[in-house]
């Protein structure tokens, strides 16, 4: 049952209404559910609803829910962002609204298909020509692309606001690629854990019977003749603004993640490059724009697409959805006649107008649009023209006269549209409920019974007072959107795969993938490598305060050295005497340096890079731990700012998240392919990283105390002096200590115990030739590992001419070189046709569907 909302709350928002709003009908009173909700507000409080947006908005940063804006310091991970206060929209409104929505669907389905096919809407001229033959997303190779079935439009999304006479309006058509689905669904799951109490006495619809419903439509269009079809999700990769949204969907959908690159087309047919070796394609959901898709047949610099996609397509090969060339009906004056094709294809009136629009290569409108620019927002018909829509009466005498002479020279690439005053909705504005203008973006998938609307969509509001400014990528907020009524629904059952359980077990991963988490292991290990030693040495130094002066102690100078062997940030303390006398400030390079190859703030934004690349791998207990790592990232970079103390504080903070994140995903992650290239590329890293060590301490003999505290300290970054300790009590011995960090199989540090394990996860990756019992990668490990166990340790702690430990030297030399050799035979193996890493590319000026 709904209940009254005391005065206070709802009186004051109404009071500061100036214009038309979501709360009120067309009577001026407020609607049921808007005053349940204003009720549950108020129980609530604004201190308690201050607090639960900030547990929102660090609930979106722990899951990692970004929408990337191009061209700004934070584009790459700018978070995005939820209001607390959802849109509502009762049932039975809703279900006016979503005929409409079906009803317009089916139109520009039609549309679609005449404008690649005869063409009767230009012949019988119901729209001028220049909608098709100037239109930037009309493409002449896409005249026989075609997908089973009686919808080539099989994903279709409108963005509507509510007009001055209460009706929605449609605002914008998206066609070839609509985004904000998957951001529609995230904000639902955060607002049913962080407010579930809005919505106590009001049911409201669920979003699961849409993604259900698109499923199905993808399985329908897959081989038939295969129980278990591959399906891929295209992105142009993590530089994208929606990529979290990709990749979201792509997980739980259960689709394989791909980029361009990924995919290649031999003999007609689309192939995925996995570590398994090439696997057909049957679906792709892609969200690429159109020209971008195919640059043999299309936009010939494109690398987000792939080579030869039309004509697989055209084979019947491959099905894509949208199919390329839907950009088509994304241009801006198909709204100017969509009541006439409405009538000429159905013979009916819209159900849902579009806001009132003039195309300027007619004359009497072109004149129109002269008389009352005023009145008018100026916009380019073609989407893809970049340029801004223009608010006729925020221009000057002389920018009006400019304007005016630009759109009589070309007047067919201009459109007008009605300023209108749309509804304002409930926000919360710093710390405050004010009224924003809103608009509404509702999605639909075609299936067998027409098109399927989603039971809520993706409402965006602007931030700023009278002004309709609702894009993400100027700063527009979004919302949950409710559809609201007194009684629960019929829920769609979840679908239910018809292959046996057997089939579907195999999950194809790309090659890139695996490339991108060979590497999270590698960058992984490497940050918590430098980090462990260098907060070894840190502490050395903070020992002996007066390091460089009278008192300096050799054992520092060989800890410093060994430090730029392992992070490889040559000359560093080897050739330098000016830092020896101040190490503090390389110290200080080496944490916080981003732009120098082997520096911990360089590890961890590869590392953040490469976690980003293959988010889709990812729950949200791990994704958690990679915003702590973030932050300490974050920290890090202004370790010049920071004391000494803090600086350790924060590097041993980012050591034990990321420790943290390889746990996790030790108790969690599927011991499939992925675990197994995560976990050798960390083993890899753990070798070469303990080898440096050793051999930069102990390659040369120095004098017993200088070699007890080189042991100790190897000891410590093995985490073997407790062990050692038990053992051998407090006798420090060189000859002991090789003899545990080499030759023990019990400590997981041990040089024999990494290498074993490395060859058991090496001899389970997938077999790429059938040729040999042990391919090259086994072998170099197989070698490496027999060298250590045949190893006479007190043959390698002896010293040959002079003070070297030649032996050990040489031993660790050959094993390092022979596990360098591993990864380079496992990228020739599974990554060699991974030509591009687009994660380390600058974003392209590529035009995306923005939301």
């Amino acid at each position: 049952m709904l209940t009254e909302a005391p005065v206070d709350l709802l009186q004051s928002y109404q009071n500061g209404l100036t214009s038309y709003d979501e709360v009120l009908d067309l009577n001026g009173k407020v609607k049921p559910y808007w005053k349940a909700l204003f009720s549950q507000l108020e129980r609530l409080g604004m201190d308690e609803l201050k607090i639960r947006n900030q547990e929102i908005i660090s609930k979106l940063r722990e899951n990692g829910v970004t929408y990337n804006v191009y061209g700004t310091p934070d584009g790459l991970n700018r978070p995005w962002q939820l209001d607390p206060i959802p849109f509502l929209i009762e049932q039975k409104e809703w279900n006016g609204i979503a005929k409409g929505l079906q009803q317009r669907a089916i139109l520009m389905d039609l549309i679609l298909k005449d404008l690649y096919g005869p063409r009767n809407l230009v012949k019988d001229g119901i729209i001028p020509a220049e909608l098709v033959f100037d239109n930037t997303g009309f493409f002449r190779p896409c005249i026989d692309i075609k997908v089973p079935g009686n919808n080539q439009l099989t994903m279709y999304a409108a963005d509507m606001s509510r007009g001055p006479d209460g009706q929605m309006w449609i605002v914008d058509n998206r066609t070839q690629a609509p985004s904000g689905s998957g951001y529609t669904l995230e904000n639902r799951v955060v607002m049913s854990k962080l407010l579930p109490e809005l919505a106590e006495g009001m049911y409201v619809s669920k979003l699961s019977p849409f993604f259900n419903s698109l499923q199905n439509t993808v399985l329908k269009l897959s081989d038939k003749r295969k129980d278990a079809p591959n399906i891929v999700y295209l992105t142009p990769g993590p530089n994208n603004e929606a990529y979290f949204e990709h990749a979201y969907l792509a997980s739980y959908l259960g689709y394989t993640l791909a980029q361009g690159d990924d995919l290649l087309v031999r003999n007609g047919c689309v192939w995925l490059k996995s570590i398994d070796g090439l696997q057909k394609v049957d679906v792709i959901i892609r969200r690429i724009d159109d020209d971008w898709c195919d640059p043999l047949e299309l936009r010939e610099d494109s690398r987000l697409g792939v080579p030869g996609l039309l004509q697989a397509i055209r084979l019947g090969n491959v099905q894509v959805l949208n199919p390329p060339g839907t950009s088509v009906l994304e241009n801006h004056a198909f709204h100017a006649f969509m009541g006439n094709i409405s009538n000429y294809f159905l013979g009916e009136k819209l159900i849902m107008p579009s806001v009132a629009t003039w195309w300027c290569g007619h004359v009497k409108e072109l004149n129109y649009v002269l008389e009352h620019m005023d009145e008018l927002i100026i916009k380019k018909a073609n989407r893809k023209t970049k340029f801004r829509s223009i608010y006729g009466r925020l221009l000057t005498f002389a920018e009006k006269d400019e304007l005016k002479k630009m759109i009589i020279q070309r007047p067919h690439e201009f459109i007008a549209q009605q300023e209108v005053s749309l509804s304002t909705t409930p926000s919360l504005i710093n710390g405050n409920i004010e009224p924003r203008y809103a608009a509404l973006r509702a999605f639909m998938v075609a299936d067998e019974s027409g098109y399927h609307v989603m039971q809520g969509g993706l409402t965006r509001s602007s931030p700023v007072k009278d002004r309709f400014v609702i894009s993400n990528q100027y700063g527009g907020l979004s919302k949950d959107t409710w559809i609201v009524s007194d009684k629960t629904e019929d829920i769609q059952e979840k679908i239910v795969l018809t292959s046996p359980i057997s089939v579907n077990k195999h999950v194809s991963l790309p090659s890139r993938s695996a490339e991108n988490l060979f590497w999270i292991g590698r960058y992984c290990e490497r940050t918590m490598a430098v980090i462990k030693f260098m907060n070894i040495t840190i502490n050395v130094l903070n020992l002996d305060r007066n390091f460089g002066g009278s008192a300096k102690q050799e054992h520092i100078k060989i800890l410093l050295q060994s430090l730029t062997h392992l992070s490889s940030t040559y000359p560093g303390f080897l050739e330098e005497e000016d830092l020896m006398s101040d190490p503090y400030t390389e110290i200080i390079d080496l944490i916080s340096n981003t732009s120098r190859p082997g520096t911990i703030a360089a590890n961890i934004g590869a590392f953040l890079n490469a976690v980003a690349a293959v988010r889709n791998q990812w729950d949200q207990e791990i994704w958690r731990i990679v915003d702590l790592i973030d932050n300490g990232y974050h920290e890090i970079r202004n370790a010049s700012s920071m004391h000494n103390n803090n600086i350790q504080k924060t590097l041993d903070g980012l050591f034990n998240n990321m420790f943290t994140f390889l746990g996790v995903i030790a108790e969690s992650m599927p011991r499939d392919n992925s675990f197994l290239l995560l976990e050798t590329g960390k083993l890899i890293e753990r070798i070469l990283s303990r080898i440096s060590v050793i051999q930069s301490n102990f390659g040369v003999k120095n004098t017993p105390g200088v070699e007890n505290e080189l042991i100790e300290a190897t000891l410590i970054n093995h985490h073997l002096l407790v062990n050692y300790r038990q053992i051998y009590k407090s006798h420090l011995s060189v000859e002991a200590m090789l003899d545990m960090v080499l030759l023990e199989k019990t400590l997981p540090y041990s040089l024999v115990y990494m290498l074993d394990e490395l060859k058991n996860n090496i001899s389970k990756l997938p077999v790429t030739t059938r040729s040999e019992r042990l391919n090259e990668a086994q072998k170099f490990v197989l070698k490496a590992a027999t060298l250590v166990k045949l190893a006479d340790v007190s043959d390698l702690s002896k010293c040959n001419v002079g003070l070297e430990r030649r032996e050990l030297f040489n031993l660790l030399s050959e094993v390092s070189k022979l596990i360098s050799s591993v990864s380079v035979n496992l990228t020739n193996m599974y990554f060699s046709h991974t030509f591009m890493h687009h994660s380390f590319y600058d974003p392209m000026d590529y035009d995306t569907d923005e939301i």
